[in-house]
C-alpha cells in the first residue's frame, strides 16, 4: 500500500463517513425546496458550476444527463521551485539521476521546452433518486512535448530538437454524488468515486539522444495515458444561488492505493476551488474562478524510463499552484436545440510552486456541452 502523504484530508475522511449515513439540514427556511424548484435552476445557463467543475450538481429521480468537453493545456518554460530555468541552466546544473549507468551522462542533456495535452472527455450522469447522483466519465488523450538534445556528455552545444507524442484511452471515474442538504438558496453533497486504469502506461516513441542516435524507448511520466492504479476519489461541494447570482466550492482529493505494474504511483492530489458566476438573462451567464491544487511527486520508479532527462525523474513531478479561471455559459431556452447548454473556461496560473526541474504550465482552456434529460 502506498502511504497517503496528505495529513489534512483524514477529516475530510470522518465528514464523508458521517455523510453516507445522514442527511444534514441547513435551516427549516432553506430545507422547504423540492427537486422540482431545484432542477428549476438548471434551466438557467448558470445553473451549473463552470465548466472545468466535475460532478457540481445533482439530478432529481430519474434524470439522465449526457456531455463532452474539450481540454487543452498549454505548458511552456521550465522552473524549480519559483525560478525560471533556460534550457542551458538546466544541463549545467542539475545531475542525471542515473549517472553510471550504460550510456548515462552525469548531467541532464535532454530538456522540454513545451507540451500539449488535449483531452476528450464524454460523460454520463443518472440519478436513481433525489439523494444520489451517479457519474462516469471516460477519456482520450493525446500528449505532445517538444525537446531540445544537448551534444555530448557536457557543456551546451545544441545537437537538435524532437517531438514527441503519445494517444489513446486515459483513465476512466465513476462517482457517486450523495447529497448532504438540498434548499432553495444552498446544496451540499458528497463526491465519492473510483478512478479505474483503463489508460496505458507502456507507451513508446522514438527520440534523439546526445550521441545523435534515434532509438524507440518508453515515455517519460508525463506522457503517459494514466495513472495505472485503482485510485480513491473523495470531495465536498456546496451551491448556493440568489436572485442572479450563483456561487459554489469544491475541494477533491485523489488517494493513490498502490504502487502500478511498472512499479510506481502517481502522486496524491488535493484540489480547492471557488467560484462566483452572474445570470445575464436566462440563457447567458459569465463565471470568475479561483483554484489551487498540491499534488506529491511520484512514489517509486519504472525501470524501463531511464534517459538524461528532467521528465524520467521521479522527483520532478508535483508541487503547488494558484490559477485563475473566466468562463462564459450559454444555454438554449427555445428552438430545437432548447435545453442545449454549451460553456467555456480559460484558467491561467498566477503562482507555482514545483518539485523541479519541470515544464510549468501556461494556460488551459475548456470547452463543453451538456444536455439533460
Amino acid at each position: 500500500m502506498k502511504p497517503n502523504n496528505m495529513g489534512f484530508w483524514p477529516s475530510l475522511g470522518v465528514l464523508l463517513a458521517l455523510g453516507l449515513s445522514t442527511p444534514v439540514h441547513i435551516s427549516a427556511a432553506e430545507t422547504g425546496g423540492s427537486a422540482h424548484e431545484h432542477h428549476a435552476h438548471h434551466i438557467h445557463a448558470g445553473g451549473h458550476a463552470p465548466i472545468g467543475v466535475m460532478g457540481d450538481h445533482r439530478h432529481g429521480t430519474g434524470e439522465w444527463m449526457f456531455s463532452y468537453r474539450y481540454m487543452r493545456m498549454d505548458m511552456r518554460g521550465t522552473r524549480d521551485g519559483t525560478e525560471g530555468l533556460s534550457p542551458e541552466d538546466i544541463v549545467t546544473r542539475f545531475p542525471n539521476r542515473f549517472a553510471g549507468q550504460p550510456m548515462q551522462p552525469g548531467t541532464l542533456r535532454v530538456v522540454p521546452t513545451a507540451m500539449t495535452m488535449d483531452m476528450h472527455m464524454l460523460g454520463l450522469m443518472y440519478a436513481p433518486s433525489d439523494r444520489v447522483t451517479l457519474m462516469a466519465m471516460t477519456h482520450y488523450v493525446r500528449n505532445t512535448m517538444d525537446h531540445i538534445t544537448f551534444a555530448g556528455p557536457d557543456g551546451t552545444d545544441r545537437l537538435g530538437t524532437f517531438t514527441s507524442a503519445s494517444e489513446g484511452l486515459g483513465d476512466t471515474r465513476i462517482t457517486a454524488l450523495i447529497g448532504l442538504a438540498r434548499g432553495r438558496v444552498h446544496d451540499l453533497h458528497l463526491n465519492l468515486g473510483v478512478n479505474l486504469p483503463t489508460g496505458s502506461i507502456t507507451k513508446r516513441d522514438d527520440v534523439l539522444t546526445p550521441a545523435d542516435t534515434g532509438p524507440v524507448l518508453r515515455l517519460p511520466y508525463a506522457m503517459q495515458l494514466g495513472s495505472g492504479t485503482v485510485d480513491a476519489v473523495a470531495g465536498i461541494t456546496y451551491l448556493g444561488r440568489a436572485v442572479s447570482w450563483n456561487w459554489g466550492a469544491q475541494g477533491t482529493a485523489t488517494l493513490r492505493t498502490e504502487r502500478n505494474d511498472e512499479g510506481y504511483a502517481l502522486g496524491d492530489r488535493a484540489d480547492l476551488t471557488g467560484w462566483m458566476a452572474y445570470d445575464w438573462s436566462n440563457s447567458v451567464s459569465t463565471s470568475v474562478r479561483l483554484s489551487g491544487w498540491t499534488e506529491d511527486s511520484i512514489d517509486g520508479l519504472d525501470e524501463q524510463i531511464v534517459a538524461p532527462v528532467q521528465t524520467a525523474n521521479p522527483n520532478n513531478y508535483g508541487g503547488s499552484g494558484l490559477e485563475l479561471g473566466l468562463g462564459l455559459n450559454y444555454q438554449f431556452a427555445r428552438g430545437a436545440l432548447a435545453g442545449n447548454r454549451f460553456a467555456f473556461e480559460w484558467r491561467k496560473p498566477f503562482y507555482q510552486d514545483l518539485n523541479g526541474p519541470q515544464l510549468e504550465t501556461d494556460w488551459t482552456l475548456t470547452f463543453g456541452w451538456q444536455r439533460a434529460f
